[in-house]
């Protein structure tokens, strides 16, 4: 019975061994981005940081490259022909 303790005991501290270097190590930024979200000074922060890139953004002539702007066009321009060929009961 103690042999079975023993290896109980061993291979469960091996199996958190693995698990910490293996999942733990690509969990861990999950937990570290959720709880930047929750601290209400860190979100308050991101607010700020999104409010002063959407202002360098206005700033600028063009916020989207040409090629952008074409393909965003012809994919507006696609789906207004869709909708106006839809027909309502």
């Amino acid at each position: 019975m103690r042999e079975f303790i023993y290896k109980a005991l061993i291979i469960t501290i091996i199996g958190i061994i693995v698990f910490e270097f293996t999942i733990g190590k690509r969990i861990d930024p999950i937990v570290k981005n959720l709880n930047t979200l929750t601290d209400e000074q860190e979100r308050k922060g991101l607010l700020n940081k999104l409010r002063k890139e959407m202002r360098k953004g206005l700033e600028k002539e063009y916020i989207l490259k040409k090629d952008d702007r074409v393909l965003i066009l012809k994919f507006f321009n696609k789906l207004k022909s869709e909708i106006n060929s839809v027909e309502i009961d």
